[in-house]
């Protein structure tokens, strides 16, 4: 599978997939009658790393904080890695998300969390996963290969290994002892991604990987009853007839789970052939659809008019065709470097 990122570090945690090669199939079959959502105005917030946040709201980046604070916008998606929610095993941190929702709240924002497990364009050593989970062997070595960019290597927790995917399930079922109810959304990262075999020791295959999603999928809403629970899909591994991609959303339908993107790229083949298509399908059923607009998105060509999108055709496209009710908007958006009309 060929994928394409920006060049994201340990620091910065933002996951971006843009094209994928995934073989083309046919048109998603129309999801089973549920109850129809009503999508209304997609609501604006900002997407950052957490520490991008915290020198925001401490001073540091004053013109970020101004965003924070525009009368446009509704919230924030903080990207928090897993190092930063656990030290050493069952030992939790709340510190850093207790302080974020507090600030947000003081000023009638909400709060977004996505919780990272997987790092684009760092050494596996350098992955933001505890401790005890690079002792016990729980990372894979990631790769991103396409005809654009040069060859970029990253990890990911091993979510396929079931000792692993306990420990990171006791993390989201402590974190949800603590913060349900109060985030307005808990999102895990997209699933595109491509673990290099050749180096690989943690015995990945793609149905192991795609199960472990579907299960954090399911466990994740499970124990956030009070908080929207939300799973990123873009694409998947070695799974061209998209049967597996179909499970996952015949799944958010009946458990009333959320789905986002990590990319709006409206019209971008790949996107169109892979997610984007159950997205359209599975608009009117699904409780909630999340969209981001990251920074190499702004920049991305319009297939249209050969030119970057607008803001208006991010938007457009994400509510009309799908079903986007929260949008999350990299800093670098220009319509936020102006004046909140």
């Amino acid at each position: 599978m060929m994928t394409q990122r920006g060049a994201v570090g340990s620091v910065v945690l933002t996951a971006v997939a843009l094209t994928a090669g995934a073989g083309v199939a046919s048109a998603a079959p129309a999801p089973a009658k549920a109850a129809a959502v009503s999508h209304g105005k997609v609501a604006d917030n900002l997407y950052m790393s957490l520490g991008d946040f915290e020198d925001a709201t401490s001073g540091e980046n004053p013109k970020v904080k101004a965003m924070i604070d525009r009368s446009d916008i509704g919230g924030v998606q903080v990207v928090v890695p897993w190092k930063a929610l656990e030290g050493k095993k069952g030992e939790y941190k709340w510190s850093r998300l207790d302080n974020a929702l507090k600030y947000l709240q003081e000023r009638h924002k909400k709060l977004f969390v996505q919780v990272q497990d997987r790092f684009f364009d760092v050494a596996m050593k350098d992955a933001n996963v505890p401790q005890y989970v690079k002792d016990e062997g729980g990372v894979a070595p990631t790769i991103d290969e396409n005809p654009d960019n040069p060859t970029t290597h990253g990890a990911m927790v091993a979510q396929w290994n079931k000792d692993v995917r306990a420990d990171f399930q006791a993390m989201l079922k402590a974190m949800a002892g603590k913060f349900d109810g109060k985030l307005a959304g808990v999102n895990l990262p997209e699933t595109a991604v491509e673990v290099d075999t050749k180096t690989d020791q943690t015995k990945y295959t793609s149905k192991s990987y795609i199960d472990a999603e579907i299960d954090n999928m399911r466990y994740g809403k499970k124990v956030f009853a009070k908080t929207q629970f939300i799973q990123y899909i873009n694409f998947l591994p070695d799974d061209d007839d998209h049967k597996r991609m179909k499970e996952m959303f015949d799944l958010a339908r009946d458990k009333k789970i959320g789905i986002g993107g990590p990319d709006t790229l409206p019209d971008r083949k790949y996107q169109m052939e892979n997610s984007y298509k159950f997205l359209h399908e599975y608009k009117d059923a699904l409780p909630l659809v999340a969209m981001a607009v990251q920074e190499p998105d702004i920049n991305a060509k319009d297939p249209k008019t050969g030119k970057p999108y607008t803001r208006e055709r991010f938007t457009d496209f994400a509510q009309d065709y799908l079903g986007a009710r929260h949008m999350f908007w990299t800093t670098e958006a220009d319509w936020l470097q102006k004046p909140a009309a």
